[in-house]
């Protein structure tokens, strides 16, 4: 499920409310649904400001707008040279302490409309309760919000869950499940659960779009932030650490609206960071190039200690045909023959960034479509890189940020360290996750 924004009826806010989804409350589908049916827009912000102060009592903080700023030592730790060379967008001091809160405040707001439209609703949804697969940040977000609503969450998680966060999970009141690998059965154990509990009735509050379309929405106020503090200075390239896919489709999405609205001028290449423990997205993606080039000559990528090394040529020739009937062709095919492009890890993934292992990039569509639209392509690190780019942000920017949280860093090292970026290039990468 996707939506499509109508340019003539929005417009993309100017104003410096702190409160993200006060500020970009006209850029939702729940803002939209719910004035177009009589609510009026001081409701509106009411209802969010009311669920702000109950999440500010969980944990401490609500939504306000997260820092992005120019760090110079870390550009020239990169080899980049220009004015604003390097920026980070730091989400690590946000709800729960990730990214992820923004995801969840998207989908409690939506469900808020939804129950005021039919107030019957409510009583429905809590005999089955809400339900989320996660190995940490995910569960931790939904927790504090899910409280802040009043609601009942179940949490299926892996076995080696950080017992920090299984405290944590237990004191907002969430119900956990430990699931398992089973030996022969495919793919991760928490989604297999986490879907018969929403065939049994749970609602899906979670970070896999592919499960709920509207989880998306509220991602994207972190990309209209950025596009925000940037202004008309356009990118060159954005990395983002993708696990199952949800933060970079809500950065693809939000990047492409804001240009559609004519804030921004361009997309920046977008690059998709994987650990070399688990790249599905990075696999699918090379199989919908080769699908784009077949017939133009070789296109295999060379293998880099394990991962995948992808041709930057190539991603141009594709950024030039994205709106012919090659590309288009090709991506509708993958959509219609998932399983021949995104098909679960065959081992069990293992990395320091235990937050991108996903088995699945469940939302991988929208993140190999924009990068192929903006000449980006994935990157794979290894375990080192990792560590070097959690080490060198908490040195250079003073953030602890963890190993997932600085991937979208490790993959901008490693792209600098093949002569991938030109030093005057404008580079930016996120900080989406603290150390425990």
């Amino acid at each position: 499920m996707t939506r499509v924004l109508d340019v003539a009826r929005v417009r993309f806010p100017r104003d410096d409310e702190p409160d993200p989804f006060v500020r970009f409350r006209r850029l939702t589908h729940a803002w939209q649904v719910a004035t177009a049916a009589g609510m009026s827009d001081e409701e509106f912000v009411a209802r969010v400001r009311r669920l702000e102060a109950a999440i500010a009592v969980v944990d401490g903080r609500g939504f306000v707008r997260t820092p992005c700023t120019r760090v110079p030592a870390l550009a020239r730790r990169l080899g980049l040279t220009g004015e604003g060379a390097l920026w980070v967008k730091d989400e690590t001091g946000n709800v729960s302490g990730s990214h992820k809160g923004r995801h969840l405040m998207g989908l409690a707001l939506a469900l808020e409309v939804a129950e005021w439209l039919d107030p019957g609703a409510r009583a429905a949804h809590e005999r089955h309760g809400l339900a989320i697969a996660s190995c940490g940040n995910a569960a931790l977000a939904a927790a504090v919000v899910a409280r802040a609503c009043g609601r009942a969450l179940a949490a299926f998680i892996p076995e080696d869950a950080d017992p920090p966060v299984v405290a944590r999970l237990a004191s907002l009141g969430t119900r956990t499940e430990v699931c398992p690998r089973a030996p022969g059965v495919r793919g991760d154990p928490t989604m297999h659960a986490f879907r018969r509990a929403v065939a049994e009735g749970a609602l899906p509050f979670c970070c896999q779009a592919s499960e709920n379309g509207l989880t998306v929405e509220g991602g994207e106020t972190l990309a209209f932030e950025l596009v925000s503090t940037l202004g008309a200075e356009p990118l060159d390239r954005l990395f983002v650490q993708v696990g199952g896919g949800a933060l970079l489709s809500a950065c693809v999405a939000g990047l492409r609206e804001a240009v559609a609205l004519g804030v921004l001028a361009r997309l920046p290449r977008i690059h998709a960071v994987q650990s070399e423990g688990c790249f599905p997205l990075a696999r699918a993606y090379a199989l919908v190039r080769d699908r784009i080039l077949a017939g133009q000559g070789p296109v295999v990528g060379a293998r880099v200690e394990g991962g995948v090394a992808f041709d930057a040529g190539q991603a141009r020739i594709m950024q030039r045909a994205d709106r012919g009937s090659d590309v288009a062709g090709a991506l509708d095919y993958a959509i219609r023959h998932r399983s021949e492009f995104m098909r679960p890890w065959e081992t069990t993934p293992r990395s320091i960034a235990h937050g991108i292992l996903d088995d699945e990039t469940y939302d991988w569509h929208l993140p190999v479509a924009g990068m192929i639209e903006s000449g980006g392509f994935p990157v794979v690190v290894g375990e080192d890189v990792l560590g070097e780019a959690s080490a060198l942000a908490f040195e250079t920017t003073g953030i602890a940020v963890d190993a997932t949280g600085a991937a979208g860093l490790a993959g901008a090292i490693a792209l600098a360290g093949r002569g991938g970026i030109a030093p005057d290039e404008r580079v930016a990468v996120l900080f989406t996750g603290a150390r425990g």
